[in-house]
Protein backbone atom coordinates (compact mmCIF):
# COMPACT_ATOMS: atom_id res chain seq x y z
CA UNK A 1 0.00 0.00 0.00
CA UNK A 2 1.41 3.35 -0.93
CA UNK A 3 0.84 6.22 1.50
CA UNK A 4 2.46 9.62 1.43
CA UNK A 5 2.35 12.09 4.27
CA UNK A 6 2.80 15.83 4.69
CA UNK A 7 2.08 18.29 7.47
CA UNK A 8 -0.08 21.27 6.55
CA UNK A 9 -0.97 23.91 9.12
CA UNK A 10 -2.01 22.00 12.25
CA UNK A 11 -2.81 18.72 10.49
CA UNK A 12 -1.00 15.75 9.03
CA UNK A 13 -2.30 14.82 5.59
CA UNK A 14 -1.92 11.15 4.66
CA UNK A 15 -2.67 10.45 1.01
CA UNK A 16 -3.65 6.99 -0.18
CA UNK A 17 -1.95 6.37 -3.54
CA UNK A 18 -4.04 3.36 -4.50
CA UNK A 19 -7.38 2.78 -6.20
CA UNK A 20 -8.60 0.19 -3.70
CA UNK A 21 -8.62 -0.45 0.02
CA UNK A 22 -9.88 -4.01 0.25
CA UNK A 23 -9.23 -7.31 2.01
CA UNK A 24 -6.00 -7.83 0.05
CA UNK A 25 -4.44 -4.66 1.40
CA UNK A 26 -6.26 -3.87 4.67
CA UNK A 27 -3.54 -5.27 6.95
CA UNK A 28 -0.79 -3.43 5.07
CA UNK A 29 -2.87 -0.24 5.17
CA UNK A 30 -3.20 -0.47 8.98
CA UNK A 31 0.54 -1.06 9.40
CA UNK A 32 1.43 1.79 7.03
CA UNK A 33 -0.99 4.15 8.80
CA UNK A 34 0.53 3.24 12.16
CA UNK A 35 4.01 4.03 10.81
CA UNK A 36 2.95 7.30 9.15
CA UNK A 37 0.91 8.61 12.11
CA UNK A 38 3.01 7.30 14.99
CA UNK A 39 3.67 10.86 16.10
CA UNK A 40 2.41 14.15 14.79
CA UNK A 41 -0.37 16.71 15.02
CA UNK A 42 -3.62 15.98 16.83
CA UNK A 43 -5.52 16.02 13.55
CA UNK A 44 -4.87 13.56 10.74
CA UNK A 45 -6.61 13.98 7.39
CA UNK A 46 -6.83 10.88 5.22
CA UNK A 47 -6.97 11.93 1.56
CA UNK A 48 -8.98 9.27 -0.28
CA UNK A 49 -9.29 11.09 -3.62
CA UNK A 50 -7.50 8.28 -5.52
CA UNK A 51 -9.53 5.48 -3.92
CA UNK A 52 -12.28 4.19 -6.22
CA UNK A 53 -13.29 1.12 -4.20
CA UNK A 54 -13.48 0.17 -0.55
CA UNK A 55 -14.92 -2.98 1.02
CA UNK A 56 -15.74 -3.90 4.61
CA UNK A 57 -12.12 -4.86 5.28
CA UNK A 58 -10.98 -1.46 4.06
CA UNK A 59 -13.60 0.25 6.19
CA UNK A 60 -12.43 -1.76 9.18
CA UNK A 61 -8.83 -0.79 8.47
CA UNK A 62 -9.72 2.92 8.47
CA UNK A 63 -11.63 2.51 11.75
CA UNK A 64 -8.61 0.65 13.20
CA UNK A 65 -6.33 3.48 12.03
CA UNK A 66 -8.57 5.95 13.85
CA UNK A 67 -8.40 3.88 17.04
CA UNK A 68 -4.59 3.63 16.77
CA UNK A 69 -4.42 7.42 16.99
CA UNK A 70 -5.83 7.34 20.50
CA UNK A 71 -8.35 9.55 22.24
CA UNK A 72 -6.46 12.83 21.91
CA UNK A 73 -6.10 12.70 18.13
CA UNK A 74 -8.68 12.55 15.39
CA UNK A 75 -8.95 11.22 11.86
CA UNK A 76 -10.90 13.17 9.23
CA UNK A 77 -11.54 11.93 5.70
CA UNK A 78 -11.31 14.00 2.53
CA UNK A 79 -11.85 13.60 -1.20
CA UNK A 80 -14.17 10.60 -1.11
CA UNK A 81 -15.14 9.47 -4.59
CA UNK A 82 -18.89 8.86 -5.07
CA UNK A 83 -18.62 5.08 -4.57
CA UNK A 84 -16.49 5.38 -1.42
CA UNK A 85 -18.74 8.14 -0.07
CA UNK A 86 -21.76 5.89 -0.60
CA UNK A 87 -20.13 3.07 1.40
CA UNK A 88 -19.41 5.43 4.32
CA UNK A 89 -22.99 6.75 4.32
CA UNK A 90 -24.66 3.34 3.94
CA UNK A 91 -22.68 1.98 6.88
CA UNK A 92 -23.37 5.16 8.91
CA UNK A 93 -19.63 5.76 9.20
CA UNK A 94 -20.39 9.36 8.23
CA UNK A 95 -21.53 9.71 11.85
CA UNK A 96 -18.12 8.52 13.09
CA UNK A 97 -15.85 10.54 10.79
CA UNK A 98 -15.91 14.12 9.54
CA UNK A 99 -16.17 13.80 5.75
CA UNK A 100 -14.92 16.59 3.49
CA UNK A 101 -15.59 16.82 -0.26
CA UNK A 102 -12.03 17.89 -1.01
CA UNK A 103 -8.70 18.06 0.75
CA UNK A 104 -8.88 21.84 0.43
CA UNK A 105 -12.23 21.84 2.29
CA UNK A 106 -10.64 19.75 5.06
CA UNK A 107 -7.77 22.22 5.38
CA UNK A 108 -10.02 25.31 5.31
CA UNK A 109 -10.46 26.54 8.91
CA UNK A 110 -14.05 27.59 8.17
CA UNK A 111 -15.08 24.00 7.44
CA UNK A 112 -13.39 22.33 10.40
CA UNK A 113 -15.44 21.24 13.41
CA UNK A 114 -13.61 21.32 16.72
Amino acid sequence: MSLTSTVADDAQVVTVNAQRIDAAMAIQFKEDMRTETDAGPQRVILDLSSVEFIDSSGLGAIVAAMKQLGKDRRLDLAGLTPMVDKVFRLTRMDTVFNLFDTLQDALDPEHVEH
